[in-house]
């Protein structure tokens, strides 16, 4: 076990791209509002904030490129300093048919693409870091989605994240993904320190117990640096969690929406209060500059 954290990050998760926008207005949807919404996040004391784009008129996920470069611009070009996290896990969703049919997928909801074009706009944009979901599961309660993630997009996909110097931040949502990270640790495709997120509690993934939560650190490689989250109303608690078991902190709206029961959050209040738990802990708060020493960020724009 890693001892407790006495210096931590903070990453906010912006939006995601589940469907949480009918539930709460305060979830940002525009890339004006993404934009803004991580210069909130930045100000409340966020170090990195991990960015998916939507639709303007709809609210669903995207993978448009111009919408990421609005956000990626708009956040360059303010005086806020923040590590920018782009997701690269749009474009391995796949919804099968039905339980006699599977085949052929339903288009509603599938959107299946190769290895380049998930990183498309990583390549044109080149943030500090980048996500890369580290493995396949059945993906939330119900229904007949499947998040795709084979071993070799994976392995594609750790090529060219490395070639464009981009960190790659591996999230893991179960224990076999973690088996699938050190072997690719082990074939070089990964600089150090190794940037991974443990994703808890995400039906049908790993549960948010602190046994398994144990397990999942304990097979992290040597020398990585971690950050957890939890959804829902063990987001916060989560904050102290992972900082006690040697990590760092992810909360934001992609996985919560409220700050306590029946009382919606934005995306500064729930880093504010994540903040204010790390310092009653008595731990540092580490900000963009120190996140990028210690990781060995490049900062390209």
């Amino acid at each position: 076990m890693r001892p407790m954290s006495t210096s931590a990050f903070i990453t906010c998760a912006l939006t995601g791209a589940g469907d949480s926008t009918g539930a709460s207005d305060k979830v940002p949807v525009t890339p004006e509002q993404i934009a803004d919404s991580a210069i909130e996040a930045a100000r409340a004391g966020a170090a990195i904030v991990h960015v998916h784009v939507r639709e303007p008129a709809t609210g669903k996920g995207s993978r448009n490129v111009d919408y990421y470069r609005e956000v990626v611009e708009r956040v360059r070009a303010s005086s806020t300093d923040v590590v920018l996290n782009l997701t690269s896990g749009m474009g391995g969703d796949l919804v099968l048919g039905g339980v006699e049919a599977p085949l052929p997928p339903a288009e509603k909801g599938t959107d299946m693409v190769g290895a380049t074009e998930r990183l498309l706009h990583v390549a044109e944009l080149l943030p500090e870091i980048c996500t890369l979901d580290c493995g396949t599961m059945n993906f939330a309660a119900g229904g007949e989605y499947i998040m795709v993630n084979t071993p070799g997009v994976v392995r594609e996909m750790a090529r060219q994240i490395q070639a464009l110097g981009v960190k790659p931040e591996v999230e893991i949502f179960d224990t076999g993904d973690l088996v699938l990270l050190n072997e690719v640790v082990r074939e070089g495709l990964f600089d150090d320190p190794v940037m991974v997120q443990l994703c808890m509690g995400i039906p049908y993934g790993a549960p948010n117990d602190p046994l398994t939560f144990a397990a999942m650190v304990n097979n992290l490689p040597p020398n990585s640096v971690f950050s957890a989250f939890s959804i829902g109303r063990s987001q916060l608690p989560y904050a102290a969690q992972s900082v006690l078991f040697g990590g760092n902190v992810r909360v934001g709206l992609e996985d919560n929406i409220y700050l306590s029961k029946g009382v919606l959050a934005s995306n500064g209040d729930l880093v504010d209060r994540a903040r204010r738990i790390l310092e009653a802990m008595n731990v540092h708060v580490e900000t963009p500059a120190e996140v990028r020493d210690r990781l060995g960020l490049v900062k390209h724009g």
